[in-house]
């Protein structure tokens, strides 16, 4: 091809968004695409199935702050990368997917075109901010920058652009890149609102902060705020770590539970931070039990998630940084006393204490992990483990804990996102925990983490069913139908994927094992975690 193609111009424009990373499967109807990748600054990843990718810009995403990115091909490319994008849907990660679509007159044609779909955009944009269809090579910029606004300047969610054959194989010679990126800035307080918030604070005895996954970036001022209220601070899943259990304002634990649903109950004042007050954090089981007696002040990205769940008193359209910041800064600075703030751990403790025994070997095994890699990153799938520490966690100062148990409750996500998250933070101790069922969604992904040479540690729970599945049908008297699993010998799988085996006989073992397999940058799988016992 003489002059410039589309698809070497596409990875100019990606990479003037600073896309670094690329996951994704070519295909004949995306290899036109690819012939930009050769002379690209931008690295390709190759997942072993297109929701793989999906989940491995997800984790990429949320430990990176950037976009996760996928190409994937028209038709069943796209459909499998949806799942995937369900998830990031739910929990407010950016995430740019890129596919073929055939030509407009093979759509709806019935004449058996290769991937021919009637209209995948409609699929896609169920789980996307939107989808787009480029109509000619110039309409890529204006699409490019408007998914950018919404991955900078709103809320995150994912992106579909996808661009019919034939524009991939135009010459666009004549099409310039612009000088420089368009830049977003997220909404901001306003300083009535900040005032407002000074004397909804000032006028309150009892305070409380929800932190979801929004306040993530403002970390140090929740933190801040919590002290010179003396609120505790009740993280949501998403939000977990935001301040580190050792904090004696932490409440690392779900408002699902009566525990923290009475602490809350009792804050005449509830400052909600980047949190959705949804009900896989705040009423997993349908109870209606999450009560919120005080004033309650919202700040979010999203107009009307600010009075969505609960009412407001006070809906603020912004950051939880900028915020957070300024209220901060006008508070006075004098002591001040809370009832609540006694509560905070013991609240936490009430919530270990209510475990069943799997549960609390479970959360036994996740607290040895943060206590031997205080920055770890762990990345969980759907299974018993994960939502024991949903339950209540002890997170270590710099640690990170994430999972698809909650939001869209995809299973399959664990070992891929863990790829990704190890992609954006290579130095950092990553993590994977996954059941036997969830795990078989995707075990295929270990030979990617080989392939991108992203060294990981897999902590596999092999109980032999769906155990949490099976848990409710029996408290449901059902006949627990189709949850009990004929596992493989996961040790032979990994060893044929080139990863290393180890199966400790105890929690101090356990430490080593994983202790040693960061420091040797070790690809491990970890078998044996479901008969970890907790060491009194």
């Amino acid at each position: 091809m003489s002059g410039k193609s589309f698809g070497e111009f596409l990875m100019e424009l990606l990479h003037l968004y600073d896309v670094e990373f690329v996951f994704g499967i070519p295909g004949v109807h995306t290899a036109e695409l690819y012939r930009g990748l050769e002379n690209s600054p931008i690295t390709h990843i190759t997942p072993r199935h297109e929701q793989g990718a999906g989940f491995a810009a997800d984790g990429y995403a949320r430990v990176s702050g950037k976009p996760g990115v996928c190409l994937v091909v028209t038709g069943p490319g796209l459909c499998n990368t949806i799942t995937a994008m369900g998830q990031a849907y739910a929990d407010s990660v950016p995430m740019l997917v890129i596919s073929g679509v055939n030509n407009p007159h093979e759509n709806r044609s019935g004449n058996g075109y290769l991937h021919e779909m009637p209209n995948q955009s409609a699929l896609a944009e169920q789980v996307a901010a939107f989808s787009h269809t480029i109509t000619s090579p110039a309409e890529i910029l204006p699409v490019m920058a408007r998914a950018f606004a919404v991955f900078e300047g709103g809320r995150p969610r994912p992106v579909h652009i996808e661009i019919p054959l034939q524009i991939m194989n135009m010459d666009v010679a004549g099409l310039a890149l612009p000088a420089h990126r368009p830049r977003f800035s997220l909404p901001q307080a306003s300083m009535r609102d900040v005032a407002e918030m000074v004397a909804l604070c000032n006028a309150s005895e009892r305070p409380i902060i929800l932190a979801g996954g929004g306040a993530r970036g403002a970390a140090q001022d929740i933190r801040a705020l919590a002290e010179k209220l003396a609120a505790p601070v009740v993280m949501t899943i998403s939000g977990r770590g935001i301040l580190p259990s050792s904090h004696p304002l932490a409440v690392n634990a779900t408002a699902s539970h009566q525990p923290v649903r009475a602490l809350i109950a009792q804050a005449d004042l509830v400052l909600a931070v980047g949190t959705e007050l949804g009900q896989t954090d705040y009423d997993i089981y349908k109870d209606g039990g999450t009560v919120i007696n005080g004033r309650l002040i919202r700040i979010d990205l999203c107009q009307q998630q600010l009075n969505r769940n609960f009412a407001c008193d006070l809906g603020v359209l912004s950051d939880a940084a900028s915020a957070i910041a300024p209220l901060v800064a006008a508070l006075p600075e004098r002591h001040r006393e809370n009832a609540l703030a006694d509560q905070a751990g013991a609240t936490v403790e009430a919530m270990f204490a209510m475990q069943s025994e799997d549960y609390r070997n479970a959360n036994a095994m996740i607290a040895a992990v943060f206590d031997t890699l205080p920055d770890a990153v762990v990345v969980g799938d759907s299974t018993q483990p994960i939502y024991a520490g949903n339950d209540a966690i002890t997170i270590g100062a710099e640690g990170r804990w994430f999972n698809s148990a909650t939001g869209f409750g995809t299973l399959g996500y664990g070992l891929p996102a863990a790829i990704g998250a190890k992609r954006a933070a290579p130095d950092r101790p990553v993590l994977a925990i996954a059941g036997d069922g969830g795990v078989q969604f995707s075990i295929s992904e270990l030979a990617t983490a080989r392939e991108a040479g992203l060294p990981l540690t897999l902590l596999l729970w092999d109980n032999a069913c769906y155990g949490e599945i099976r848990n409710h049908m029996v408290a449901a008297d059902i006949h627990p139908e189709g949850v009990d699993l004929t596992s493989p010998d996961f040790a032979l799988i990994a060893r044929a994927y080139g990863w290393e085996v180890a199966r400790p006989a105890s929690l101090t073992e356990f430490r080593e094992v994983i202790a040693e397999a960061h420091r040797e940058r070790r690809y491990l799988m970890v078998l044996g975690i479901e008969s970890l016992k907790k060491e009194e």
